[in-house]
């Protein structure tokens, strides 16, 4: 199997070519993105492996496709960036549904305690010598309402950080989980109980923009909102009004909606041109990582291992555990055979 990767770092190219020993494939890595203008460079390879900022189209899906490309193997959990019902019997579509759940939860709670305890300002304060705490004021975790929205693998080991801090721990779930030490309830409530909410959920089309103006109006005033998940989730522009009119007391966010541009990208020597991610990165109560919470030598070997074996699985014609079923929505059991997808 001969495989070209898009979008590719330094630490892709290190855990895949590790991870390889065991499989001996081709790897090309290539550092931009899937684009219509570079699909022609995945000529003469059986799979392309593509990143989440690579928006795969229903031109870019028809050109692999005509190129003779079977399968595109995404290194990543989310799938919104895939046009599912174009690539339907054309190309096989696998990801990567869990890598580290720990990872990401643990930045998440990371982000909250920087923003709380404003431990990044104390530490720019002290490099320059400049020792008084003064605007530094936290506050205890401990018996505070945090609420969660999505409580799979990632919002459950979340939930058990919560938990040891203390904390009261509310939850909303399309599909709640009876195991879990927390206390389900309805948006509303959440919105209205919590003094920090993080979100866990994936970008669908009922939680795209989860997180607007009319939510953000029933929110207590001072709230934290933390985003590890999708960027989508959240409606920037209502963010900053939130921000700006002081209801929302700070945010932590991993990641952002129009972020495809900008992130995994050094543009310190440029100009941001999007003026809403410009404004956020000016408040001085919001921390923006650039989408790395994913970013543990435990995760990425993961990724590289669980990638390889997906396609491993497509090419011995096995059971693809993390393929998509476009037709009846689900990932890896279709309904008409569970051994195989619908095409």
């Amino acid at each position: 199997m001969k495989i070209v990767f898009y979008d590719s770092k330094q630490y892709d190219i290190d855990s895949f070519e590790k991870e390889n020993r065991d499989f001996n494939y081709k790897l090309k890595f290539l550092d931009f993105k899937l684009t219509i203008e570079t699909v022609e460079l995945a000529k003469g390879y059986d799979a392309v492996c593509v990143f989440v900022n690579d928006i795969i189209t229903e031109p870019i899906i028809t050109r692999l496709h005509e190129l003779g490309i079977k399968i595109i193997a995404l290194r990543c959990a989310g799938y919104n960036n895939i046009d599912f019902k174009s690539a339907f019997n054309k190309v096989h579509v696998v990801r990567v549904p869990s890598y580290s759940p720990y990872a990401v939860a643990e930045h998440a709670m990371a982000l909250i305690m920087t923003l709380n305890r404003k431990t990044h300002k104390a530490y720019n304060r002290t490099k320059e010598s400049n020792f008084n705490i003064g605007g530094l004021m936290g506050f205890d975790l401990y018996k505070k309402n945090i609420g969660v929205i999505g409580t799979g693998k990632i919002g459950q080991k979340f939930i058990d950080i919560a938990n040891g801090f203390g904390m009261n721990v509310l939850a909303y779930d399309k599909f709640p989980n009876t195991n879990l030490k927390v206390t389900y309830c309805d948006l509303d409530t959440l919105y209205r109980e919590s003094d920090i909410i993080s979100l866990h959920c994936p970008l669908l089309k009922e939680t795209e923009h989860i997180i607007n103006r009319d939510s953000i109006k029933k929110m207590k005033d001072g709230v934290m909102i933390i985003n590890t998940s999708r960027g989508g989730l959240i409606d920037a522009k209502d963010l900053i009004n939130g921000l700006k009119s002081r209801k929302i007391g700070s945010a932590g966010l991993d990641v952002y909606e129009e972020e495809a541009e900008y992130f995994f990208e050094d543009f310190s020597n440029d100009m941001i041109s999007d003026d809403k991610l410009a404004r956020l990165i000016s408040f001085p109560n919001v921390l923006i990582t650039s989408h790395q919470a994913f970013l543990t030598n435990e995760a990425l070997k993961n990724i590289a291992n669980t990638t390889l074996n997906n396609i491993k699985n497509f090419k011995d014609k096995e059971y693809i555990d993390n393929e998509v079923c476009y037709q009846c929505k689900q990932f890896g059991k279709c309904s008409k055979d569970e051994k195989k997808p619908c095409f």
